[in-house]
C-alpha cells in the first residue's frame, strides 16, 4: 500500500488532506486489522479512552476536484479485498461488520433495473447487433445489449459463473480489439490507479469501438461545489476509493486519449436504492 502524493486523475500536486477512517470491514479484509477499545487498562498516558479505528486521509485535488482515499492498495491487497466478491464468505464477513449487508447484497445480485436506459443512451453510436465485451462485468447480468448482442463476452478476475449466453474471455482476447462496445461499468471507483486502468482500456479499443464508462456521481461531490466543503464532508472510506468530478473525468480522458461522445449524470435505481451515476460514451482520439 502506498500513500498518494499526486492527483490520481489529473496528476496535479495541489492536494488538500483531511482526517478520515478506513471502514472496519475494508481494514479487516485487507490488513486483518480490527477496531480496538482503548481503556485505562492499556496504561497509555497520552491517549484518551475510546474506540480506535484505522486512520487515513481524504484528499482533494485543488485543480480538478477529484476526491479520493490517500491509501492506494497494491495488487495483492486488492486481490484480498475482492476475493469471492459478494460470494458466500465475503458476504458473511461483511455482514459481521455491517449487519444487514447480506440482505442488500441479495438485491444487488438480481441485476440492475435500468439497462433499458443505458441501451437507449448508447444506441445512436452502435450497430444493431453489437459485439460486446464487459470488462470487469462479474457474471454479465448487467451488460447492456446482452439479449441482442452478436457476442456477449466478459473479462473478470472473479471467475464467477456467467449468465446464459455470456462467454468468459482472457485478457489477451479482451485486448484484441474485436468489439463494437466495451463496457467498463462501476469498476473505476474501486481501482487504485484509474489513469493506468483507463489507459489499458483505451489500448484495447479500435477507432470504431465505443466505450461505455459508468461511475457513481457521489452525493458529496454533487452537493458540494466548494472543494473545502466537499473534503470536510468525506470522513470515511469503503470500497469506493475514488469520487469523480466532471473536471476529473475530463482530465482522465485527455490523459489516456479518449474523447467523449455523450455524457449524462442521472438518477438510477439499483440494489433497492436510488443513486446518481455518470454515464459516458467515448471513443479513442483519432
Amino acid at each position: 500500500m502506498k500513500i498518494a502524493k499526486r492527483c490520481i486523475a489529473c496528476d496535479g500536486t495541489r492536494l488538500s488532506p483531511s482526517p478520515a477512517v478506513l471502514m472496519p470491514f475494508i481494514a479487516n479484509r485487507i490488513f486483518n486489522w480490527v477496531p480496538a477499545h482503548i481503556g485505562p487498562e492499556w496504561g497509555l498516558r497520552d491517549l484518551e479512552s475510546g474506540m480506535a479505528y484505522s486512520i487515513c486521509n481524504s484528499l482533494i485535488c485543488d485543480d480538478c476536484g477529484m476526491l479520493f482515499l490517500d491509501m492506494r492498495f497494491d495488487d495483492e491487497e486488492m486481490a484480498a479485498l475482492y476475493r469471492d466478491y459478494r460470494g458466500e464468505d465475503y458476504t458473511a464477513q461483511r455482514d459481521r461488520f455491517e449487519p444487514g449487508y447480506a440482505a442488500r447484497n441479495a438485491l444487488l445480485l438480481e441485476g440492475s433495473g435500468y439497462l433499458a436506459l443505458i441501451e437507449a443512451f448508447l444506441r445512436p453510436h452502435l450497430p444493431q447487433m453489437p459485439r460486446v465485451l464487459d470488462w470487469g462485468g462479474d457474471t454479465g447480468v448487467n451488460t447492456p445489449f446482452r439479449s441482442s448482442a452478436a457476442r456477449h463476452d466478459v473479462y473478470d478476475i472473479s471467475n464467477r459463473p456467467l449468465v446464459a449466453g455470456a462467454r468468459a474471455v482472457d485478457l489477451a482476447t479482451a485486448k484484441s480489439g474485436e468489439y463494437d462496445l466495451l463496457v467498463y461499468s462501476n469498476v473505476l471507483e474501486h481501482v487504485s490507479y484509474p489513469r493506468e486502468a483507463l489507459r489499458e482500456i483505451a489500448g484495447a479499443m479500435r477507432p470504431e469501438t465505443v466505450l461505455y464508462l459508468e461511475v457513481p456521481h457521489e452525493n458529496v461531490v454533487r452537493e458540494h461545489e466548494d472543494l473545502a466543503a466537499r473534503l470536510q464532508h468525506k470522513r470515511h472510506w469503503h470500497e469506493h476509493i475514488n469520487f469523480f468530478s466532471s473536471k476529473a473525468l475530463d482530465a482522465l480522458f485527455s490523459d489516456v486519449g479518449l474523447r467523449t461522445l455523450q455524457r449524462k449524470s442521472h438518477l438510477i435505481t439499483a440494489g433497492g436504492k436510488d443513486s446518481h451515476v455518470f454515464s459516458i460514451a467515448a471513443k479513442r482520439e483519432s
